[in-house]
């Protein structure tokens, strides 16, 4: 029997399954690649399924999006990260999955402050974007950062997102997430 559960996997997979052979903003790969090596890299790491779906998921809000939604030029959708993140929170993801997923901008933002070579590794769409999310973090933006409840979570989250952009790597497919949505949602709805 399908359930909701059923439901709402089948959803989320047939969105992200849409952006398959969509040119991603410039980079060397799809959406759903990008999203599916970040997944990857999550769980090479030993990342727990909260981080790993983050991981998977960190882009959504790019293809969940209202056709009218505000956009960064041709780099994607403006604030793409609460957008997703609010597209899984009704979906019933975690707190933990909809936070790193809404977070991860401003990760890139912290690094860029933090981290003084770290503008220079970003791919050239990563650097586009950077000026529309708000460029570098203040110090202030930074020390309140830091004492985020999943602070080292977040910066996971980014560091698998900025690996996930090598054109032709073997990873698993969408299907091989599955079991772990459902997992993750059985957990969330109290059944699991």
């Amino acid at each position: 029997m399908r359930t909701e559960i059923d439901a709402t996997i089948d959803d989320v997979c047939r969105l992200l399954e849409r952006s398959r052979e969509a040119n991603y903003i410039g980079e060397s790969v799809s959406q759903l690649a990008h999203g599916l090596q970040a997944a990857h890299f999550a769980a090479r790491a030993g990342a727990d399924d909260a981080h790993i779906l983050a991981a998977l998921f960190h882009d959504v809000g790019h293809l969940c999006a209202e056709k009218d939604a505000e956009r960064m030029d041709a780099l994607g959708i403006l604030n793409h990260e609460q957008i997703g993140a609010q597209y899984l929170y009704d979906r019933g993801f975690s707190t933990t999955v909809c936070t790193l997923v809404a977070q991860h901008v401003e990760a890139k933002r912290y690094q860029v402050f933090s981290r003084p070579h770290y503008r220079a590794n970003l791919s050239e769409a990563s650097v586009g974007t950077l000026a529309f999310q708000g460029g570098p973090m203040t110090a202030l933006e930074a020390e309140s950062f830091e004492k985020h409840p999943l602070f080292k979570g977040i910066l996971a989250v980014r560091q698998w997102d900025e690996m996930a952009k090598v054109a032709d790597l073997d990873v698993p497919d969408l299907p091989h997430y599955r079991p772990r949505m459902r997992a993750h949602l059985l957990a969330q709805s109290g059944s699991g």
